[in-house]
């Protein structure tokens, strides 16, 4: 097996040369319908050139991208959640608990082959306004790789303002289960087609983070964070998103109100409610899921009990709630838990909230899964 570093060079370097304010009346975005459920199964062993090809054939596999991102602009959301400096035995962050550079590389590139016009790296850095390039440089990231990947390709930090002149009102279908509506960053209303490429993996408060969870960082913590101001949007973030967690405080007074303000404050009761809510607000158009390498037990190296895995999978499909149904399956899983079950001991299930506010499936049976079969590619999370 290739060693991360030199995996990294050679595979960016291969797709380089392959691709040659105060809220004030918040913009509206209304969600769109959920798209149909076919999901797409890729094995990898490692993040090595041949990364590029198992993810264009699973596009294919899918109809394909040009249709669906010709002519338009992507926004991605990533996910390189707490700080680079977290590490589990050293590793990277990219080879447990981050997306890959070498996943995002390879997709940045297919969507560009594919036709897209723009292609907008998303994330929310923790409490910074950093340049979105600099926070990547600190996990020995070069952001280059990535804008030699396709043409036009950005990067905005969405944890604040940003580049906007005011935060987009997604507003959730059918009243939402924890906030009727959410403030957000301009990009995610600014973009045709998006997509959240995420990392599998368990979660402490919500049982599982894949492609739906890692869409719990769109909030800005300007307004969802621990430090926002009682009235309005503060200029920077300050704090994490505690406040989703365990309802101490509610957002400032200009953002959508809550649903139920005797909602109980437990964070594996709020949390899956927050991202059912973000999900069916924000649609997403395309799910990747990164398990290639990774980590179990937990969302990062500051979790109990988390330990180094090599799944050496990749999910992918049109509907996120299948997406994540066929990645629960792969890593032993049911996706039809719910509370009391595994992984779902102590929370509620989003992929149930998320079916609930008519996001899509999370019934197999209903799921077209194209690729390797989940039997053949299953590997268990949890070996007790």
């Amino acid at each position: 097996m290739m060693s991360p570093t030199s995996s990294r060079r050679d595979f960016l370097g291969a797709v380089a040369a392959a691709a040659s304010a105060w809220l004030a009346q918040p913009a509206m975005f209304l969600a769109r319908p959920a798209p149909s459920a076919r999901v797409a199964v890729g094995t990898c062993p490692d993040y090595g050139p041949q990364l590029l090809g198992v993810l264009d054939t699973m596009f294919d596999q899918l109809g394909g991208l040009e249709k669906l991102v010709r002519g338009k602009t992507v926004a991605i959301k990533i996910n390189l959640t707490g700080l680079a400096a977290n590490r589990l035995n050293y590793r990277p962050p990219g080879m447990t608990h981050w997306t890959s550079p070498e996943v995002i590389g390879a997709t940045v590139h297919l969507l560009g082959k594919a036709g897209a016009s723009r292609i907008r790296l998303l994330e929310s850095p923790m409490s910074t306004t950093e340049p979105l390039e600099e926070f990547m440089l600190a996990a020995n990231w070069e952001p280059r790789d990535f804008l030699s990947a396709a043409p036009r390709v950005q990067f905005e930090n969405t944890d604040y303002l940003g580049n906007g002149k005011e935060y987009t009102r997604f507003m959730v279908p059918h009243g939402g289960l924890m906030f009727k509506g959410y403030d957000l960053n301009h990009s995610y209303a600014d973009c045709d087609v998006f997509v959240s490429l995420a990392k599998m993996k368990e979660h402490a408060t919500a049982g599982v983070t894949l492609s739906m969870k890692n869409c719990f960082g769109i909030t800005p913590c300007t307004i969802y964070g621990e430090g926002s101001p009682e009235d309005g949007p503060g200029l920077v973030p300050k704090g994490g998103r505690g406040p989703f967690h365990w309802g101490n405080r509610l957002p400032p007074k200009s953002a959508p109100p809550i649903v139920d303000a005797n909602a109980p404050k437990e964070g594996g009761y709020r949390v899956p409610r927050v991202v059912a809510d973000l999900v069916a607000a924000r649609p997403v158009h395309l799910a990747i899921i990164d398990g290639v390498y990774t980590m179990a037990g937990g969302e990062g190296p500051w979790n109990d009990h988390r330990r180094f895995i090599h799944p050496g999978l990749l999910v992918a499909g049109t509907n996120c709630v299948a997406t994540d149904a066929v990645a629960m399956a792969l890593m032993g899983f049911d996706p039809m838990a719910d509370r009391g079950t595994p992984p779902f001991e102590t929370s509620d299930s989003t992929l149930r909230l998320a079916e609930q506010l008519g996001v899509g499936t999370r019934d197999l049976n209903q799921i077209d899964v194209v690729g390797t079969p989940i039997s053949k590619a299953r590997f268990k999370f949890r070996t007790t």
